[in-house]
């Protein structure tokens, strides 16, 4: 018969399936393993109301590489096509046989097409010169036979087929240095695009594979003996046909999960949790596997980390991250969404963006949040340690947007205890504070061991207040996003003056400050522009002196605005606070009355002393030592 045109517009469309579509050219094998899928679908649909159409050795999908040919077969005992269906599924690109199919049987349930476009077929001439099929439709007697070189046309003969069903034979292309096509004719990389693609096709994939098998050993084998192998050909199903995440919950083993997790996320550790959840709404159904790892990957907090979930539509993956399913506050968890609903691009390789996405990922989010707050509540060990590992992102997700998430993630937020010695929520603070106490206290440094030691936070303790430890550069951040928990506003146990003395005390500090103000006023004048002020500290017990900070820069922040490339020369408004119930009090009075400049020098070093309290650098350590020398000299 003589060659035939394809029917649509020439070929520049074929030559744009072919070329421009597809990005990665082993999707042909998804597409083709889809297609035959389909064929089985429709196949089995009719079988129902007709059992003399169901093959008698079950329905299968079977791939046969053949180097010496360079030849790939793809065969199904699937529906079969016409001579006619030949020419319109075939010859005419863009058209569906599956949308037809699908079309015809809207109404039938469990009827799961996964071709819709037409188009996934002719990704075979990605990797192909030559592509023949052989079909024989279900109660025909006559085979056909249609083959290609590509946009040229085609050709459709008679041929001879013993069984009902479809074979595709892709002759593969001459390998380059550019591209190599000899991997689609071997079996491991074959199994494994199979296990990447198709691993949860319906139907059983199956390839004939070499085992290697040792000889037995004979009678009369010497001593030095080595083993001899020979090669057997074993029939093998490459795919596991039915997901984990759509049998029911009650039926998996807390050993399946992990064995799953492990395997297809690579990790060493069994996942901390896992969510195994299904929705069916009017937006979109799905059903989605997530893991909350148990560590961080090595990379998580480098920009070289890409968040995503795997990304099914009918058991055929997608996308392998999709990132649009996560926020960045949940980058961490790992897992799948496997979805019959979504609205796909010709190529199935990404995502049109439309509202079943969105309703997805809105849906997903609530589910996480909503896990981990149970988590939180009804194993709180398990919840502290991935707040340990992956708070961060969460407390970053409440501050980033100018806060615009924040309300969805307050509850989920742990900070240290300086009381109860543990991480507790803001809730369980708010809740824990005795009456009288107006504000939530909080203390920022680089560990929880340093702040442990600050003079700053004497007078909160000496009241028997809490006190959050903020050991993350982003606490402070967010803490002022925050603003307040139930009424309670969070103040800083460094900020101005926190209002913890009596009224008495109140006087007697406003006097005796007055007394001594031309001295703080020598004294701030000594630190050249250093500090705003020289006070006496209501917040200090034993510790002589600290530095405060006014305004919305704390010192803390200064520290870490400073580490950032971009932001030198941050400073916080600073405050040199002096105990006036320590020696050293007396002593700087005496001084200002007898001998100002050891008083300069007594200022400058408790100045000094006071950075390096706050863990910050000095400006001249030698010269911070030649004053340690000259007052020992004295």
């Amino acid at each position: 018969m003589a060659k035939q045109e394809f029917q649509a517009e020439s070929k520049r469309l074929l030559d744009m399936m072919i070329n421009s579509i597809y990005t990665h050219k082993e999707i042909f094998l998804r597409e083709l393993i889809s297609n035959a899928s389909d064929a089985v679908d429709k196949r089995h649909f009719r079988a129902l109301t007709d059992s003399s159409l169901a093959p008698e050795g079950g329905y299968e999908i079977r791939l046969s590489p053949d180097q010496e040919t360079r030849t790939l077969t793809i065969k199904d005992n699937g529906i079969g096509m016409t001579r006619d269906e030949l020419e319109n599924n075939l010859g005419v690109i863009a058209q569906s046989g599956s949308l037809q199919f699908k079309k015809e049987n809207d109404a039938v349930e469990d009827v799961d097409i996964i071709g819709q476009f037409g188009v996934g077929f002719y990704s075979a001439f990605m990797v192909a010169s030559h592509v023949t099929v052989i079909s024989r439709a279900c109660g025909e007697e006559q085979a056909y036979r249609w083959d290609s070189d590509g946009a040229d046309g085609f050709e459709i003969t008679e041929a001879v087929k013993d069984d009902y069903g479809t074979e595709i034979i892709l002759t593969i292309k001459e390998s380059s240095e550019e591209e190599n096509y000899d991997e689609f004719l071997q079996g491991y990389k074959l199994s494994s695009l199979v296990k990447k693609y198709s691993d949860y096709i319906r139907y059983p994939i199956r390839m004939t594979l070499p085992h290697p098998v040792m000889k037995p050993k004979p009678e009369d084998a010497p001593e030095d003996y080595q083993p001899e192998y020979e090669t057997v050909y074993e029939d093998q199903t490459l795919n596991s046909m039915v997901p984990l995440w759509k049998k029911a919950k009650k039926d998996i083993k807390d050993e399946e999960y992990t064995q799953f997790y492990t395997e297809k996320f690579f990790d060493y550790m069994p996942p901390a949790h896992v969510i195994h959840t299904k929705t069916e709404g009017l937006s979109a159904s799905y059903n989605a596997l997530l893991f909350i790892p148990q560590k961080p990957p090595y990379d998580y907090y480098t920009k070289d980390f890409k968040k995503g979930l795997q990304l099914y539509a009918s058991g055929v993956l997608i996308m392998d991250k999709c990132e649009d399913l996560l926020p960045d506050y949940f980058a961490f968890v790992r897992g799948l969404v496997d979805s019959p609903d979504l609205s796909l691009n010709i190529s199935r390789e990404i995502l049109q963006h439309d509202r079943q996405l969105k309703a997805i990922a809105i849906s997903l989010e609530k589910k996480i949040r909503s896990e981990l707050l149970k988590l939180q509540k009804d194993d709180r060990e398990k919840y502290t340690e991935i707040w340990k590992n992956f708070g961060l992102r969460i407390k970053v997700g409440a501050y980033a947007n100018y806060g615009a998430d924040k309300e969805k993630l307050r509850d989920l937020m742990m900070f240290y205890s300086a009381n109860e010695k543990k991480y507790i929520t803001l809730k369980e603070y708010r809740e824990a504070m005795p009456e009288g106490q107006e504000n939530i206290f909080y203390a920022a440094g680089s560990s929880i061991e340093k702040i442990d030691k600050l003079p700053q936070a004497e007078m909160v303790r000496k009241h028997g207040y809490d006190i959050l430890y903020l050991t993350d550069d982003v606490d402070e951040f967010v803490i002022l996003q925050l603003e307040e928990e139930d009424g309670k506003k969070f103040r800083s146990i460094a900020d101005g003056d926190l209002d913890l003395s009596t009224e008495d005390e109140k006087k007697e500090a406003e006097q005796k400050a007055a007394d001594n103000r031309p001295m703080f006023d020598l004294m701030k004048e000594s630190l050249d522009g250093k500090v705003k002020d020289v006070r006496l500290s209501s917040r200090l017990v034993n510790n002589p002196v600290c530095l405060t900070s006014e305004g919305t820069l704390s010192i803390e922040m200064e520290k870490v605005l400073n580490a950032m490339p971009d932001q030198q020369g941050v400073s916080a408004e600073k405050i040199l606070e002096i105990n006036s119930a320590h020696p050293i009090f007396d002593t700087l009075c005496k001084l200002y009355n007898e001998d100002q400049d050891k008083l300069k020098l007594y200022t400058s070093l408790l100045y000094t002393q006071a950075l390096l309290i706050e863990g910050m650098p000095i400006d001249d350590p030698a010269a911070f030592s030649n004053e340690i020398c000259k007052l020992m000299a004295e």
